[in-house]
């Protein structure tokens, strides 16, 4: 039944291998104006013709800003540690012709692959809405794929500059690791959480931990932009040094003892679902191997006419109902006069009408549905058009809370389990096509349709 998935997920084998794809959350397919170059809301990761990634090589300890200055214009990459006015660590890097380096941040500069915004909650009425001031980092992060078998990709916190540079002030976070290596992390940081049970309808929420730009993994900081960094889970750099996970996904504190056998060695790797906050925008990676799985568009396209030829019908107006195009549902663009509107408090689906408001000022926020009785938000239904976002091909039965976003029941109830960072310390559960935070009594609404009645 899926084979096209084949079609559109798996490039031929003339074509570069594909690490995987990295997924801006709170976009429904797209930007809302269209995807422009190298600003868009997916970015695919190809095996490079040339290899561009660095590793380690010489480290510098210098007195003397003249003698920084001289060894950061060597046209090498370089991480440079500021620890005081009179001294600097200077940490030289050299090519690896066995990784390919991709780097993300707000800046349009040639060395960003991906260049990502701050997203705004809800904010895809077809205008984008301009941000004052971004807490995104200009050059955020990096992802390093290793360019054979099997492809690891690992994430580590800044970018490298046009001068090829990284720069921690003296105000940075950053320290020097008992085997001797320079560590630190950008200003707010960059989270990663790994799903437990990987990227599927029966995973399960990780816990949240920053990474540092050498790819050690911490626990979180007391607020995003703390100078004191939390404690070492596991360092990239020394292999079998690590402490097992606290038991509750809010726990970022809690340490054991010893770490069973069992417990998986958290770190830097992504793994299909990992998820990469930036401190204003959150990013979802999907493995080659896990987008074989979602379903593609030409599925959902085939869902959503499932359901119309259906004709679903508003019990009371009586009128045929129908979910408008996956282009207009991307763009949520002006309501059709078929589009099917939902009681959130109980599900059922109608068409748009007048009556039963309970709040003049907010005609929808408050309504009672003429079919039980039952007050609650009443929301035009819009069509989850992002595969990636989907953890099964099951059809769209269920409504995300207070948005209207409609996927499948395994897919909704997965990312309401999802605490996705807010602001500088909070944690909230959110729609993965709108990024809207979902209500606290209920994340999700089964939907009741009415089928015609001839």
């Amino acid at each position: 039944m899926f084979s096209s998935s084949q079609e559109e997920h798996c490039a031929p084998s003339k074509d570069p291998v594909k690490y995987g794809e990295l997924v801006v959350l709170g976009y429904n397919g797209s930007l809302p104006n269209g995807d422009r170059g190298r600003r868009k809301s997916r970015f695919a990761l190809y095996r490079r013709t040339k290899a561009n990634g660095v590793k380690p090589s010489t480290v510098h300890i210098l007195n003397t800003p003249q003698a920084s200055k001289a060894v950061n214009c060597k046209g090498q990459h370089s991480i440079s540690y500021t620890l005081s006015r009179n001294q600097t660590v200077v940490v030289e890097y050299c090519h690896d012709k066995d990784t390919d380096m991709f780097q993300i941040g707000r800046s349009t500069e040639s060395p960003i692959d991906f260049v990502v915004t701050d997203t705004i909650a809800g904010g895809q009425d077809g205008e984008e809405t301009p941000i004052t001031q971004s807490t995104i980092s200009r050059f955020a992060c990096r992802v390093v794929c290793e360019r054979n078998p099997p492809f690891t990709a690992r994430i580590y916190a800044a970018g490298f500059d046009s001068s090829k540079n990284i720069f921690l002030g003296e105000k940075a976070a950053k320290w020097k690791n008992p085997d001797g290596h320079m560590d630190g992390l950008t200003t707010n940081g960059v989270l990663v959480m790994h799903p437990r049970g990987g990227f599927t309808e029966e995973s399960k929420p990780g816990v949240w931990r920053e990474i540092s730009v050498c790819g050690d993994v911490y626990t979180l900081r007391e607020t995003r932009s703390a100078q004191t960094p939390g404690k070492l889970v596991s360092s990239f750099t020394q292999l079998g040094v690590s402490r097992c996970s606290p038991p509750h996904k809010w726990d970022t504190e809690t340490e054991c003892v010893s770490a069973p056998l069992q417990v998986e060695i958290e770190s830097n790797i992504l793994q299909d679902g990992s998820l990469v906050d930036l401190c204003g925008a959150t990013l979802l990676w999907r493995t080659a191997e896990g987008l074989f799985h979602t379903p593609t568009q030409k599925h959902l396209e085939a869902l959503r006419q499932e359901i119309n030829a259906a004709r679903p019908q508003c019990p009371v107006g009586l009128n045929t109902l129908a979910f408008p195009s996956m282009q207009r549902s991307r763009a949520l663009s002006s309501l059709e006069d078929k589009q099917p509107w939902v009681y959130l408090a109980c599900g059922h689906v109608h068409g748009y009408h007048n009556w039963g408001h309970r709040s003049e000022q907010e005609p929808n926020t408050l309504r009672e549905c003429p079919m039980c009785r039952v007050v609650g938000p009443y929301v035009p239904l819009w069509l989850g058009c992002e595969p990636a976002f989907y953890v099964d091909t099951g059809a769209p039965t269920h409504a995300f809370v207070p948005c209207g976003h409609v996927c499948s029941e395994k897919s909704v109830k997965y990312w309401a389990e999802i605490p996705l960072p807010h602001g500088t310390h909070a944690f909230h559960a959110a729609c993965p096509f709108c990024a809207t935070q979902l209500s606290l009594s209920q994340g999700c609404s089964k939907l009741i349709f009415q089928g015609p009645v001839d």
